[in-house]
């Protein structure tokens, strides 16, 4: 899916200048839907124990840098247990 690949090229690149919005349908195709969508936080649960949830914030229609640098990091995590499993 490049558009997908597009979005986390650059979140990379530039995790200060990432929508809201674009950073929640990373989450959605990676994570599944949020199990808590209320107010300005979406909570997503992640398959792995331990602390398995990611939560984003909403801050005027920007995300949080730190919250799309922990989104990657759980994306990379995800991405390694699949190629573990195969």
């Amino acid at each position: 899916m490049p558009k997908m690949e597009d979005a986390l090229a650059q979140m990379r690149k530039n995790p200060k200048g990432i929508r809201f919005a674009d950073l929640c349908k990373v989450c959605d195709y990676y994570f599944g839907e949020a199990r808590q969508a209320g107010g300005s936080h979406r909570v997503y649960k992640t398959p792995w124990v331990g602390d398995p949830r990611v939560n984003i914030q909403n801050d005027k229609g920007m995300a949080k840098p730190y919250q799309v640098r922990q989104v990657l990091n759980a994306i990379e995590r995800l991405e390694a247990e699949r190629n573990v499993e195969e």
